[in-house]
């Protein structure tokens, strides 16, 4: 495993998405010139790459390219792949985006890899079944497609997925918890796109058990939980896209949740605003032009990326899994604790995007290594977890187990 891991392999790789996650994964990326030694960042918002290519050329001393492109667009997302000629493009677009960027993919030979899955913009609603449609196509092309490598999703799968091989000889339940004990010091802020995160937690919950899905009212449902190094913190059930594939890929699961926790100051903010039609997504018209009010609040928050400076705490993200091992009953948690200052200290960004970044730079290395390389459309929870893994910690996200 060592040898194939410092053995040089030199690509290209296009990032799309110049975002917190983005920044995050560039900056990674520049790390490790002996398999990326040419490295694109491009966006829309041009000026926000020629930023991050500074922070990187004065953190690395590397300098970067960019481009600007409009990841709606599978033309014009067509014309800078066959100008780049990447080895593999990273999303870290918004989720809207994932389907056009796969086209553009599939239309230049060129393997792909996201942190979150496709969700139409008329509707709140994500799920893999738009992703998983392309299998047939990326098999056929002999491409990889690598599907939510974040960390929840993301980690939290491949936490699992050791879990699966190396620990329990069946998982029954499995609880992800994910805890954000920092503190930004605005009144109301999200850690990712706000657009994407108030729609994610204003959906029903859901969460599956004894072969189906079961639904609840949007944040009804909520526990205590002891998260690793941040102590006792009540967190609200969601419905989260790991779960999705998790159910398949787990054998003789019984019950799955995902847990994330909200202060009450956010929780009253948002209720306000969705008393007011701030979190509504269908337009409205206001002096004669249509305004969609969830467009419109994003405008008014600050961008996540820019809530680095300052932001105190720790992240504590996980899965407790519980199963049997050799005919008796055992608990587990796999888990990261991640520190805001240290991320920013780093890399300039707060531990959200940190978290999301790292394994989305590592998932593109086990791929340009050809660790996880195999036509097809895959969660991550399919390929080997122990290689991931074994690199995670270096990274900057170290990782333990404990007996619960």
């Amino acid at each position: 495993m060592q040898t194939m891991l410092t053995e040089m392999i030199m690509s290209r790789v296009l990032i799309i998405g110049a975002g917190g996650v983005g920044s995050v994964v560039v900056h990674k990326c520049a790390e490790k010139p002996d398999v990326f030694n040419e490295i694109t960042l491009a966006s829309r918002t041009y000026d926000k790459c020629t930023e991050i290519a500074g922070s990187v050329r004065e953190r690395t001393g590397r300098e970067i390219q960019t481009e600007q492109v409009n990841a709606d667009s599978v033309d014009e997302l067509v014309n800078l792949i066959s100008k780049i000629r990447p080895a593999i493009v990273i999303n870290t677009a918004l989720p809207y985006q994932d389907l056009t960027i796969m086209e553009a993919c599939l239309n230049t030979g060129v393997s792909y890899i996201d942190t979150a899955n496709y969700e139409p913009p008329e509707e709140a609603k994500f799920e893999y079944s738009w992703q998983w449609a392309y299998r047939e196509k990326f098999t056929d092309k002999g491409l990889t497609a690598i599907l939510g490598c974040g960390f929840d999703p993301g980690v939290t799968n491949i936490f699992c997925a050791y879990a699966r091989d190396k620990i329990f000889d069946t998982i029954e339940y499995i609880d992800i918890i994910d805890c954000n004990a920092g503190d930004h010091g605005h009144p109301f802020a999200t850690n990712f796109n706000p657009e994407i995160n108030i729609r994610e937690i204003t959906q029903e919950g859901r969460y599956w058990e004894e072969g189906g899905w079961k639904f609840t009212p949007p944040l009804s449902e909520s526990r205590v939980i002891d998260f690793p190094e941040v102590g006792e913190r009540r967190a609200y059930l969601l419905y989260h896209e790991e779960e999705e594939s998790l159910v398949q890929y787990i054998p003789g699961l019984k019950r799955i949740k995902f847990w994330m926790t909200f202060s009450e100051e956010y929780l009253t903010h948002l209720r306000v605003l969705e008393n007011v039609g701030m979190t509504g997504i269908k337009p409205v018209e206001f002096e004669g032009h249509e305004v969609i009010p969830l467009k419109f609040l994003k405008a008014l928050l600050p961008d996540p990326a820019s809530l680095s400076i300052g932001y105190k705490g720790k992240t504590s993200i996980g899965c407790i899994i519980e199963g049997v091992k050799d005919g008796r009953r055992i608990k587990k948690i796999i888990y990261n604790v991640c520190e805001h200052e240290k991320a920013n200290r780093e890399v300039g960004a707060q531990a959200v995007s940190y978290t999301t970044g790292v394994p989305a730079a590592l998932g593109a290395e086990m791929y340009l290594r050809g660790i996880w390389k195999k036509p097809g459309v895959w969660n991550v929870e399919q390929f080997d977890p122990v290689p991931f893994l074994e690199e995670l910690g270096e990274r900057g996200l170290p990782w333990h187990i404990k007996d619960l």
